[in-house]
């Protein structure tokens, strides 16, 4: 359902600058078809999560090539492939390194066969507390700041959780973030600068064994680096402002024009106190339904400048916009070329799918940096995991404290989160506990009612012991879940209160960096990923590779090594298409294959 953005343009050969703002998937078919007049393509400019796109619609079609921006997409085309038993053609790239894999129902491994690298996450203490790196300052601004002011209110925020949070009350917490009706904006940005950057830090510093082996942080108050006077605006762009919500810009609206200019303190102050006023004066309507885009610029000055302003407080080097995008944003630039590479591996492997040439099938990796004179490395499917519970069907186990956990919590932690279902339905044996989608309207109390409950509390008791089935309808996927029940949890390293086994817990980029492969290792003891990044921000995964039989392991081996050994084989692709053919290959092959 993507529309084409300026950005896109670099990083493809369908696309022209006259084509902003349309469907990616219609503008696609009128490109493709003005060189290949005579085939059939059907452009949907739609979510494939969408009711209409079931195993049903997945059946008329011999194969699927995904390219999709997600990992809650990729694993549902992934199921309802599986449900259909077609072949599903995987790929994705990022900067010089792609991947194109193969999966088949009972023959090769499925998406969700192996583990997937997880993006890089901190404990909460450090984002709150104890920021040592830039990055810290980007999180605390975008996940915690941002969202405290502009998104959601109802969501949980840990803005104020800190080691010495209980010597401030939580009503003046509260009140702080809280506009008065006698308080201007101006003098509103103020107290919110003051608060997270002047008395947040001075309440952190109350406790003195935090600083013991760390640098102190400073304190910093608007009063101290900006004058009483309000910062001169840029008049004339208010007009435009009215006509264009998101062309709002604080580095416009105060004349500075650089992204690649690193802001002082003061000017990072000036830009947070104008972006701060900017929304609230031109998009006022969005406060409360916000969430960070990289694409949206005065989110990014917002962020940067805020992140800057915590980095100054604690010693950290200040970063320039574009450098803050980045980060903020996971962004890795593209490069055509490694998609027109990838597509071309692409159609290799959907024309052995259409031939059954199983035994050709490959999962090939494109490198940055060639090895033995190969920048592509071709590898065996491996054959399905046993213990996937997506297609081997295998149990999962999940340890709840099944007396104070809601079944709320495990439809949203597990079920949703972690399982990638959308329309769930729970039963414990023969009792349906909840179920989502299109319910009948005597049946949604009932389910409201039974999500508040703590699992040991509902109508059909789930304890330990007990085994429950979940299913998701639209994708025809099926699995069981074993409850065991536990009284305690560690809140730092199992948040969530619950631990889920046999399902293929990700793997976080810091372990895969830290099992290195030697020269001379060979690359059945490799583990190589591939990791894909959301449009938005959020890092999800292609593909995970690990004891697989290669071709010739003496001309390969050094290349997987060679992989290894680069500072990360991340797969990030922010296009979403996916294609699907039909029809027979001897028909496609009168028309001409090349």
């Amino acid at each position: 359902m993507d529309t084409i953005e300026v950005s896109n343009l670099n990083r493809q050969f369908l696309f022209r600058q006259f084509h902003v703002g349309q469907s990616k998937a219609k503008v696609a078919r009128d490109a493709v078809l003005k060189f290949r007049p005579h085939i059939n393509i059907t452009p949907y400019h739609a979510n494939v999560k969408d009711p209409e796109f079931n195993v049903d619609f997945f059946k008329q079609f011999n194969v699927v090539l995904n390219g999709l921006d997600n990992l809650d997409a990729r694993r549902h085309v992934n199921r309802l492939c599986l449900a259909a038993n077609v072949p599903l053609v995987e790929s994705g790239t990022t900067g010089f390194l792609g991947q194109v894999t193969v999966h088949v129902k009972g023959r090769t491994e499925c998406y969700e066969c192996q583990p997937k690298p997880a993006p890089k996450t901190y404990p909460v203490c450090t984002i709150t507390s104890t920021p040592s790196k830039f990055v810290h300052c980007i999180v605390w601004a975008k996940d915690l700041l941002f969202a405290k002011l502009f998104g959601d209110k109802n969501q949980d925020n840990d803005l104020n959780v800190r080691s010495s949070d209980a010597a401030s009350s939580s009503k003046n917490v509260e009140d702080v973030f809280e506009r008065r009706k006698d308080e201007d904006i101006d003098q509103y940005g103020r107290k919110i600068f003051d608060h997270v950057f002047g008395y947040n830090i001075e309440l952190a510093l109350s406790n003195e064994e935090t600083w013991k082996n760390r640098n102190r942080p400073k304190p910093i108050y608007s009063k101290d680096i900006l004058s009483d006077e309000p910062a001169q605006q840029n008049g004339n762009l208010e007009k435009k402002y009215e006509s264009d919500e998101l062309s709002v810009s604080a580095m416009a609206s105060l004349g500075m024009k650089n992204p690649q200019d690193i802001w002082s303190l003061k000017e990072n102050s000036r830009i947070f106190l104008e972006a701060f006023r900017l929304f609230f004066t031109k998009r006022e309507k969005e406060i409360g339904n916000l969430s960070f885009d990289k694409d949206d610029q005065l989110a990014v000055e917002f962020v940067t400048a805020a992140a800057n302003i915590r980095a100054a407080s604690f010693g950290i080097p200040l970063q320039n916009l574009f450098e803050a995008k980045g980060i903020a944003g996971n962004i890795v630039h593209a490069v055509a070329t490694t998609n027109a590479v990838i597509a071309g591996l692409i159609v290799i492997e959907a024309i052995k799918v259409l031939k059954n040439d199983i035994k050709n099938y490959r999962m090939t990796y494109c490198l940055e940096h060639p090895a033995r004179n190969m920048l592509l490395m071709p590898v065996e499917p491996f054959e399905p995991n046993k213990s996937c519970y997506v297609c081997s069907e295998t149990p999962l186990s999940l340890e709840i404290n099944t007396n104070r956990s809601k079944l709320k919590d495990l439809v949203e932690k597990i079920v949703k989160a972690k399982l990638g279902m959308n329309l769930p339905l729970i039963m414990c044996a023969s009792n349906l506990l909840y179920e989502a989608g299109d319910v009948e309207d005597d049946m949604i109390a009932i389910y409201e009612a039974n999500l508040e409950k703590a699992l040991a509390e509902l109508p059909s008791p789930v304890t330990g012991g007990t085994m429950l089935t979940v299913e998701d309808m639209q994708q025809e996927f099926v699995c069981n879940i074993n409850i065991k029940h536990r009284e305690e949890f560690d809140e730092e390293k199992e948040p969530d209160g619950m631990v889920l086994s046999g399902w293929t817990q990700p793997v976080s980029a810091a372990e895969n960096k830290d099992k290195s492969v030697g020269n001379g290792a060979s690359t059945s003891d490799a583990l190589i990923t591939a990791v894909e990044s959301e449009k938005d921000d959020e890092i999800t995964i292609v593909s995970a590779l690990k004891k697989r039989k290669l071709p010739d392991e003496s001309d390969i081996s050094n290349s997987a090594a060679e992989a290894k050994n680069q500072k990360q084989l991340e797969v990030i692709d922010d296009e979403d298409d996916l294609v699907m053919l039909d029809g027979d290959l001897n028909s496609v092959k009168k028309r001409r294959l090349s």
